[in-house]
């Protein structure tokens, strides 16, 4: 696991500090090695750079930038079947001089190309700079468990894996892209491709570019599609074959995931996700396991399920018990680490886990996704009910309804926020194609109020944030077409990003076994009923557990980490909204309406403020600006 970076230097003046400074502040990532290469092509300077967290061949042997004949790379992640690969290679006459999997990329690239990546089981970003083409390419894994992003503007071109490499870099310009200031506060975090400044792109998940130097022309391509999956026809199989296929996959992602030359732990909440993680593993291990979780004095602790599930199965358990205090203390490290506007507040207990964890081992398995693909959240129930209620309008009366719902809506007076909202959320939903229709709820359930947005900000915003670009034709149910949906946008740029950086900011990698795509690409053919029964999701993946777990030690309502932040605003934390949220501070920006936004810190305050996420949102992106901008 490490921090990579580097640039395109077309006049070649940018001296080596800068680029080692670009790396020096991606030490957190991999405080192991170092490691910054100039190399002269006919147009220009390319700038290649890796901080480096030792975990396979933990020799001088795994330094970066490597190179092989003509190509050079920096990689930041793990190919877990990166021994298969070796073997494969050998026997068309390959050698090997490391025990690394960057050596192993470097020979599939140049045996495949492109197509190395389809070999691929693992998390990664890389780039592979062909100094005979003069030509760069950038990677980036199929669920986008490794970020990876790049700026371009007037013959320069930077990489890095966070944002603040780039702020290192002469050239880097910082201008606010006011849709992805909207997107922010409309979800909490911004999608790919964009980012918060102008000119600078996220790599999406399932993507490489190539980047030709003589013509400052990159190209981007698609390589992997989840929607593929779920466009196929559902599988011929009965729920005993397909509890017993999904079993052996689950093996197999989770025992490549321990493929590691360093200790490896598991991160345990209780829940049904990081359980299977850990009964799967320490049921076909003879070592003991290494588990961790954290509970609170406040808010959801799900301390107490964890240690009777760690007790159960026999792992050596670590427990730590957070006071509001030491939450709270994360708090102003926030802006640093997560490098643009993020807004989920579980990036706190994330970052506390982890830098627990760090003390025991150097690897640890995460069970993220196990929502998106098996269907597990709440929200799915929710939009079922929604669709159930729309369901009863005639299709030939709902542009009808639409029309004069809409009508009413632009009367509602903006003070009545919570009735405004509801109403155009009925009116944009209203659509006689079903899956238009989930995909107009699911945007309004998820996105800032219309009438917020439309006196936030003090230029007119031209797009806020939508699932168009998902084909909802594929879909014959709504909550799958939800759980794609937020397979591609809500787990990688909000749940992965969350623990990408929480992790590396201690210098702890995280794994995550529930998305290997080979688990993704089964479970999107299953038949929705062996995931989603219409009152709870994952019942495949809960069906697997019960046979390590007895159900009623796991029956329980879904809790996960929830900490009572507003409250904490409104108390001991309430000198950070005087701080960042007063109107000269509001000012600084040029970016919002100062009375209104005053107006809701003001509700907020007295508790009476419609939609409580603004000012999180708020307080994440003044602080942010405070940190980056000023």
């Amino acid at each position: 696991m490490c921090g990579i970076t580097g640039y395109i230097d077309p006049k070649g003046n940018v001296s080596a500090e800068v680029l080692s400074n670009m790396v020096e502040v991606l030490k957190h990532r991999g405080p192991n090695d170092f490691g910054a290469r100039k190399i002269k092509a006919k147009s220009g300077v390319v700038g290649l750079g890796q901080t480096r967290l030792s975990i396979i061949d933990l020799s001088a042997a795994g330094h970066q930038p490597m190179s092989y004949k003509h190509f050079t790379i920096v990689f930041n992640g793990e190919i877990y079947n990166y021994q298969e690969i070796k073997n494969e290679l050998i026997k068309q006459g390959h050698q090997f001089e490391t025990g690394t999997d960057t050596e192993a990329i470097l020979h599939a690239y140049e045996i495949w190309g492109t197509n190395c990546v389809q070999h691929f089981i693992g998390m990664f970003s890389f780039v592979i700079y062909d100094q005979m083409k003069e030509e760069l390419y950038g990677f980036r894994d199929r669920a986008g468990v490794k970020p990876f992003y790049y700026y371009r503007q007037n013959g320069t071109f930077l990489f890095a894996s966070e944002l603040k490499s780039f702020h290192q870099h002469p050239d880097f310009e910082t201008n606010i892209d006011h849709n992805a200031l909207v997107s922010f506060f409309d979800v909490g975090y911004i999608p790919a491709p964009s980012s918060i400044f102008e000119n600078t792109y996220k790599l999406e998940a399932g993507h490489y570019f190539k980047y030709t130097i003589e013509t400052d022309h990159i190209e981007s391509t698609r390589y992997w599609n989840v929607l593929t999956y779920y466009s196929k026809p559902k599988l011929n199989i009965n729920y005993t074959e397909a509890k017993e296929e999904l079993k052996k996959i689950l093996k197999s992602a989770i025992d490549y995931r321990m493929v590691a030359d360093v200790d490896v732990g598991v991160f345990l909440s209780g829940g049904y996700d990081s359980s299977a993680v850990a009964a799967i593993l320490q049921h076909n291990s003879s070592s003991t396991l290494k588990t961790f979780t954290i509970g609170f004095e406040e808010g959801n602790n799900e301390a107490p399920f964890a240690k009777d599930t760690a007790s159960f199965l026999g792992t050596e358990h670590h427990e730590l018990i957070c006071t509001a205090r030491e939450a709270q203390s994360i708090i102003p490290t926030l802006p640093y680490y997560y490098d643009e506007p993020f807004a989920d507040s579980s990036a706190i207990p994330t970052i506390l886990v982890s830098k627990f964890a760090k003390e025991y081992v150097t690897v640890a398995l995460s069970a993220d996704g196990g929502d998106e693909v098996f269907g597990g959240y709440q929200n799915y129930v929710s939009l079922e009910n929604k669709m159930a209620t729309l369901d009863k309008v005639p299709d030939d009366l709902k542009q009808v309804i639409s029309n004069v719902i809409s009508g009413f809506t632009k009367l509602i007076p903006h003070n009545l926020t919570a009735t405004k909202h509801k109403m155009y959320g009925i009116s944009k939903s209203l659509d006689k194609n079903r899956m238009k229709q989930a995909i107009s709820l699911l945007t309004s359930m998820s996105s800032l109020p219309l009438t917020h947005q439309q006196q936030m900000f003090r230029k007119r915003i031209v797009s806020r944030q939508e699932n168009n670009d998902i084909d909802g034709s594929i879909f014959s149910h709504e909550v799958e077409l939800a759980m794609a949906i937020d397979y591609t946008k809500y787990l990688p740029y909000d749940i992965l990003t969350k623990v990408d950086r929480a992790t590396m900011s201690v210098s702890l990698e995280g794994r995550e076994p529930l998305l290997d795509h080979r688990i993704i690409e089964f479970a999107a053919q299953l038949p929705m009923e062996y995931k989603y029964d219409k009152t709870s999701g994952k019942k495949i993946l809960k069906d697997i557990v019960h046979e390590y777990i007895p159900k009623p030690m796991m029956d329980r309502p879904k809790a996960g980490f929830s900490l009572p932040i507003y409250d904490w605003l409104r108390g001991d934390l309430s000198y950070l909204l005087d701080e960042y949220l007063n109107e000269d501070r509001l000012k600084e920006s040029g970016l919002f309406n100062v009375a209104f936004v005053s107006k809701q810190v003001a509700l907020f305050k007295r508790n009476n403020m419609h939609y409580q996420p603004l000012i999180w949102k708020l307080l994440m992106f003044q602080m942010w600006w405070n940190e980056w901008m000023k």
